[in-house]
């Protein structure tokens, strides 16, 4: 769906960036509105989505346990 997403969960990105979720949050609302940049109108909705989406995003990848490590982040 979005080529230009990469995948984010360890160990193939070791590290990731609040800049990195949102980027990957950016890309998926963009795809699935339609909206490169939307209008004014549109924008809070836009906006919100997208901090959704990363929010979602971040959940998952610290609740991912990938196999022999644990889990993928720990708050330390």
């Amino acid at each position: 769906m979005c080529r230009s997403i990469r995948t984010l969960r360890p160990p193939m990105t070791p590290e990731v960036t609040d800049e990195d979720v949102r980027a990957a949050a950016l890309q998926y609302v963009r795809k699935v509105s339609g909206f490169r940049a939307p209008a004014a109108h549109n924008r809070a909705a836009f906006e919100e989505a997208v901090d959704a989406v990363a929010e979602a995003t971040r959940r998952l990848l610290d609740g991912l346990e990938v196999r022999g490590r644990g889990a993928a982040r720990t708050d330390t």
